[in-house]
């Protein structure tokens, strides 16, 4: 039997394939990829999917598992199995698990990208060896996944490890869910930008404002203390209840050098129920290969 490990990353702008060995973490033995093209629809997806599958067979001179595992954006609602919460919105409302299944010719196993990232860096990264792994997106938007002694969390309602869309108190800035004062709308990158743009600021990119913080520039400065003020108030909410070995944060907002120094630590503290704050805070270590490793570990798993 076939021992590789086949997964796929359903990006909003791309599709990737990998074919992993177990016995070499954190490699794949092939790797392909093609557009997403979301904006042709549904079933022009699935057709994408099953030619990037065909199309690995072929070159890797191997067949398709019995099981895949699947990343996609957005959760899989257990009590219909349909997708919903994807910013890939013609997946909304879609049994996309079950037409993949009929389509492929095999099991499917899926959980949402941040789950990917999080099972791919508990087990081949940065948490290898942790027993309770958070890992967080930061990003255009915020999400996160929990895995737990090797597996992934999906919970009742398939939401776990979405604290991007818990409350902070305080604030009231509207967000696309629905509601308001999201830690999304608070430390995404586009949030940030904000911030800084409403303090006075020109229209700069995150990246700007962190060279210009660099450089000593007082509103600049001010938007990543933001940054740190608020990062540690939401994310010791979660510690308080999940109480992880490690964090593992990922997205671009992640690169900031700030969210792994002690100020940021103590900033934490300050919101913790215990005396000393003990959880790793670490970067990721397989960079835009964590989803589609993550994906592969899914086929070993049962949902």
């Amino acid at each position: 039997m076939d021992s590789l490990l086949w997964g796929i990353d359903l990006g909003g702008t791309k599709i990737e394939v990998a074919l992993c060995d177990p016995a070499k973490p954190g490699q794949a033995l092939l790797r392909r990829r093609c557009d997403t093209s979301a904006h042709l629809g549904y079933d022009q997806i699935l057709a994408r999917i099953s030619s990037l599958v065909a199309e690995a067979e072929e070159i890797s001179g191997r067949r398709r598992p019995a099981r895949l595992g699947i990343g996609t954006p957005g959760a899989v609602d257990p009590a219909t199995g349909e997708i919903k919460n994807s910013n890939t919105t013609c997946l909304n409302g879609r049994p996309l698990r079950q037409n993949l299944a009929e389509i492929l010719g095999c099991e499917i196993t899926m959980a949402n990208d941040a789950n990917c990232f999080t099972l791919a860096e508990a087990l081949w990264g940065a948490g290898k060896g942790e027993d309770l792994v958070l890992g967080l997106i930061l990003g255009t938007g915020v999400g996160g996944g929990i895995c737990i002694g090797g597996k992934v969390l999906n919970g009742l309602h398939g939401i776990a490890g979405e604290w991007g869309h818990n409350p902070i108190p305080g604030e009231d800035q509207p967000c696309y869910c629905g509601r308001c004062g999201c830690v999304e709308t608070v430390i995404a990158g586009p949030s940030l930008e904000r911030f800084y743009r409403e303090s006075g600021g020109e229209d700069f990119r995150l990246p700007q404002i962190c060279e210009r913080a660099g450089a000593g520039e007082h509103l600049a400065i001010q938007t990543l203390d933001h940054l740190r003020e608020k990062f540690g108030q939401a994310i010791a909410a979660v510690i308080n209840i999940l109480d992880p070995d490690a964090i593992v944060i990922g997205g671009g907002v992640g690169n900031i050098p700030l969210l792994y120094e002690q100020p940021t630590r103590e900033a934490i503290q300050r919101h913790l129920f215990n005396s000393e704050l003990k959880t790793k805070i670490l970067r990721p270590l397989l960079g835009d290969s964590a989803g589609v490793f993550g994906a592969a570990l899914l086929s070993a798993q049962r949902d």
